[in-house]
């Protein structure tokens, strides 16, 4: 076959421009054209391999819409406090249990591990056991034993406040991230660590570590990321950034839209996008018993069905617990999530208004938000401020947006100024001081809880039903689970509906360019 001089060039014509897009997708700008990771042009790094995971003990909840509120069938309170209104919840991850003893246990270990010394902040961080005595019952017994017997281990810790479960969520971020860090050798390993003779001053904050303010010897691991900066030494490593993709987001409380959205668990209620029936509990059916038929009878959930009934006859308990029972116990909704009826009421991250329905966004709706900014030690080198246990310290935001370079750095170190209202949880609701305790027990500090426990009955099973308490106070019925924000595309289940194929052609602009389309 004979091949004419016009075919040459547009052949290597047609190379190059694989070439290019082969380029491209190895890490090549499409804007510019320039090559990702090259030390030689500036080593700026873009990963995108990046696959996106689940901290450990969370399941991922896809999102969506939902009539929040919706699953609520009866008002015998009279409160009016949760009034049907469509809102959107973003994909997240949440915890597949409520937070057992057993992970409490480890929690206050590991502070007196690495704080031998600080009572005060192990006394803080202890549950408050005292919660269980009752005048006129004997459970003198679970004050010593609930907490800390083995027989209760994988039991939902309870005498928790809000403000203690917020900790333990910061807490159990830095320990997560840590763990990652050392497991690929980006911090050196725990073994290192133990036996060094120069062992970091302060523990690992996550905040601390991502602004390069935790480093040095008998820190830095022997498999950090290389560092591709121009100038960097050959071998040279740095830590590891967020832009890397190894590092989870932080695990906090759920927002109420998102436990009630989860609780109900409609995933399975779901045939190409149309609900095609409700919920009044995270089950299916208007009865608290399972109607199948190998389970037929069986109670769903642990709670209270009448007075002086917490878990039925001898010899056939109805829910086989008298307090709490394990925190796995039961089948799980289907999201995979246990106990999200009954066994323990669980803490969410939303401020108390009984109007809130009246005031809110429909995408991710949350009523307590309280902007706090880092403060800066030195703001101008942009190094964070620390506390004693090398957290950083947080102060109230004092602009709504970015500041400029000159209001950094005339802030810095200045919390006294601020114009700026950072606390808009009540959206400018007045609370009367003077009344609180008369005629009202909501203020600024009344968190929701959900779900019902073993003391409650089942109205307090719907997912829609929501009562308060004091962030500063706790009981023996309520705990909580913690939750993390969902990055990158919120779609999880794609098997169900037909999908667009993926488009894997960046750099057609090089193509085109070269005359291939």
């Amino acid at each position: 076959m004979k091949i004419t001089t016009f075919h040459f060039p547009f052949f290597l014509l047609f190379l190059s421009g694989l070439v290019l897009v082969s380029c491209n997708r190895n890490g090549v700008s499409s804007k510019t054209g320039v090559p990702y990771n090259d030390p030689y042009n500036g080593g700026l790094q873009i990963n995108r391999k990046v696959k996106e995971g689940p901290g450990p003990g969370l399941i991922v909840i896809e999102g969506g819409t939902f009539v929040m509120g919706g699953s609520l069938n009866e008002d015998i309170t009279y409160a009016h406090d949760n009034l049907k209104r469509r809102v959107t919840v973003a994909s997240f991850y949440m915890d597949e249990t409520e937070v057992s003893n057993a992970d409490w246990l480890e929690y206050l270990h590991w502070l007196n591990q690495n704080f031998p010394d600080d009572n005060e902040l192990y006394y803080n961080a202890l549950p408050d056991t005292l919660v269980w005595r009752h005048p006129l019952s004997y459970n003198e017994p679970y004050v010593d034993l609930y907490l800390r017997h083995p027989a209760y281990q994988d039991y939902p810790v309870v005498g928790v406040t809000w403000e203690q479960a917020n900790a333990y969520s910061a807490w159990r971020t830095d320990r997560v991230n840590e763990h990652i860090l050392r497991e690929r050798g980006a911090l050196v390993d725990y073994r290192t660590l133990s036996e060094s003779q120069s062992r970091p001053g302060e523990p690992f904050n996550t905040d601390i570590y991502l602004n390069g303010q935790y480093r040095g010897e008998g820190i830095d691991g022997e498999r950090m990321p290389q560092d591709n900066r121009p100038g960097a030494e050959d071998g040279a490593r740095r830590p590891v950034r967020m832009e890397d993709g190894i590092l989870k987001q932080p695990y906090r409380l759920p927002t109420e839209a998102e436990w009630e959205y989860a609780a109900l668990g409609l995933v399975g209620n779901t045939e190409y996008g149309n609900i095609e029936s409700g919920k009044v509990y995270p089950w299916n059916g208007l009865g608290v018993r399972s109607a199948k038929r190998r389970t037929q009878g069986l109670i769903m959930a642990n709670f209270k069905p009448t007075g002086g009934d917490n878990m039925g006859v001898a010899g056939y308990l109805n829910d086989g617990g008298d307090i709490t029972v394990s925190v796995t116990s039961y089948l799980p909704n289907d999201y995979g999530l246990y106990n999200m009826a009954g066994n323990v009421n669980e803490w969410v991250a939303d401020v108390y208004r009984q109007l809130s329905f009246e005031d809110f966004q429909d995408f991710n709706p949350f009523r307590g938000n309280v902007y706090m900014d880092k403060a800066y030690e030195d703001a101008e080198k942009g190094i964070i401020a620390k506390d004693r246990y090398g957290r950083p310290i947080k102060v109230p935001a004092k602009a709504p947006r970015k500041q400029t370079w000159e209001e950094l750095q005339a802030a810095s170190g200045d919390s006294t100024q601020n114009s700026f209202d950072y606390d808009v949880r009540g959206f400018a609701d007045e609370t009367n001081s003077e009344l609180y305790g008369v005629t009202t027990l909501i203020n600024d500090k009344a968190r929701v809880y959900k779900g019902g426990s073993w003391n409650d009955r089942a109205y307090w099973l719907n997912p829609a039903t929501r009562r308060f308490m004091q962030q500063d106070q706790s009981n023996a019925m309520t705990g909580f689970r913690c939750a993390m924000t969902l990055v990158g595309s919120p779609e999880i289940n794609t098997r169900s509906k037909p999908t667009f194929p993926a488009n894997r052609s960046a750099g057609q602009g090089n193509r085109k360019f070269l005359g291939l389309f």
